[in-house]
């Protein structure tokens, strides 16, 4: 006779592989969407939670945005799918044209890709080909920050310098170097010593997007005189920080020197559209005209007509809301909902930069919260009506630009009723 071992009871049986979780103890009511307006989201148990991480940090606008709607449906009526691959088409050379036209420095010309995972993908290959072009073939290092996240494609989870299972997918990482930035730039000074001739790019996030650590003032300008020095690209990844997220178009905006790329994407269509950009200097693009070179890179639906519009729309709403006063507002609602938190029992330090927040969390020991207390927490959030994000002992929170007094009196209250819950059952001891 055959015994069957008796297993758990899955909690859904749902089609649908959820992404980074375990699929088991999904809680599929409460978790799973069915409409989203504004700054709430509707799920399928019928309640209505305040999202406060702009759907994944790139819905800056809210949910349902009628204008940006309106042009992606005019669009799709007038050219449902048109490809870049050889070929060109008028509204992703108009979306281009508006793209340059954003930063405080000077870019030449623009790649469209599908995600920031991708976009770092392929700013890694640009930056490797250039310097073959340049006659610098020994140039491959690909150097990024320790706790860094720039996507789960196969070469963005190799840059990424958080630990995300790199080694269990046989992710190759003998062409990356991670380097620290809170050591005044001295981690950083022994890679250039040792390796600065073989590099080919520096990339960072002005923000880190895994912990919302803003990376220090001091650093940036530290890399910018190796750059000087050595001569490798200097890239921008402001996929999660660019779009009135931190500050103005881009944090990049801010730096004493331009970068050679920027890399956008999450607030460049307000979450409406698979899509990023690569905003690329003349220092590159010249060398590849020099020599009539072809970057050998291209996505199915990258650039498509409907994209194109969606970040025309995009941008024509940040400019009509005026962006750069709605940043101020809403990072102002952010420090002073920290600082209200400050004296609740688990509330730790808060890191970040303008609308790209995290608070800290503490166990009753004093050490940061453990990745399932993280967890717990969320939940018991979730469950008391607001939609936060996990981050390595921390909450993130990263509401959208239009987020109003009311909004942060209805966050506050989600806050304090899901510690008070964690605190009931125990996860911070």
């Amino acid at each position: 006779m055959t015994v069957v071992p008796i297993l758990p009871t899955p909690r859904t049986q749902l089609p649908l592989w959820i992404p980074l979780i375990t699929q088991h103890d999904f809680a599929g009511k409460s978790h799973t969407a069915v409409s989203a307006n504004g700054v709430h989201v509707t799920y399928e148990d019928g309640r209505q939670r305040l999202c406060a991480k702009s759907g994944l940090w790139n819905t800056n606008l809210g949910y349902g945005n009628e204008n940006i709607a309106e042009a992606v449906v005019r669009e799709l009526r007038a050219a449902s799918y048109l490809p870049l691959f050889r070929t060109a088409h008028r509204t992703a050379i108009e979306a281009s044209n508006a793209l340059l036209s954003l930063p405080a420095h000077s870019f030449h010309r623009v790649i469209f890709s599908t995600s920031g995972g991708a976009a770092n993908d392929a700013v890694m290959k640009l930056a490797r080909q250039y310097f073959v072009l340049d006659g610098q073939p020994e140039r491959k290092l690909i150097v990024g920050l320790k706790g860094s996240y720039h996507g789960l494609t196969y070469g963005s989870q190799a840059l990424s310098g958080d630990e995300l299972g790199q080694a269990v997918y046989g992710v190759d990482r003998r062409n990356i170097r991670h380097i620290g930035f809170d050591d005044d730039g001295a981690e950083l000074a022994q890679l250039m010593s040792r390796e600065g001739h073989r590099i080919a790019a520096v990339i960072m996030e002005p923000v880190l997007g895994s912990g919302a650590e803003a990376v220090p003032d001091a650093f940036i300008e530290e890399v910018i005189k190796h750059r000087d020095q050595h001569g490798f690209l200097l890239v921008a990844d402001e996929v999660a920080t660019g779009f009135g997220r931190v500050s103005g178009w881009f944090a990049s905006d801010e730096w004493s020197q331009q970068p050679d790329v920027i890399v956008t994407s999450k607030g460049l269509t307000n979450g409406t559209s698979a899509c990023a950009a690569l905003l690329i200097a003349r220092r590159v693009t010249e060398t590849f005209d020099r020599n009539e070179s072809v970057f050998v890179h291209g996505e199915t639906q990258a650039g498509t007509p409907a994209t194109c519009a969606a970040i025309l729309g995009t941008i024509a709403e940040m400019k009509r809301l005026d962006h750069n006063t709605l940043t101020k507002q809403v990072a102002a609602g952010l420090n002073n909902l920290i600082e209200e938190l400050q004296n609740t029992r688990g509330i730790g330090n808060s890191s970040g930069r303008g609308c790209m927040r995290a608070i800290k969390l503490r166990s009753h020991n004093g050490t940061p919260l453990s990745s399932n207390g993280v967890l717990a927490v969320v939940r018991r959030i979730h469950d008391a009506g607001a939609i936060v994000q996990a981050g390595p002992g921390r909450i993130q929170l990263l509401p959208a630009l239009i987020y109003t007094e009311e909004n942060f009196e209805e966050l506050s209250t989600a806050i304090h009723s899901g510690l008070a819950a964690a605190e009931k059952d125990g996860v911070f001891a």
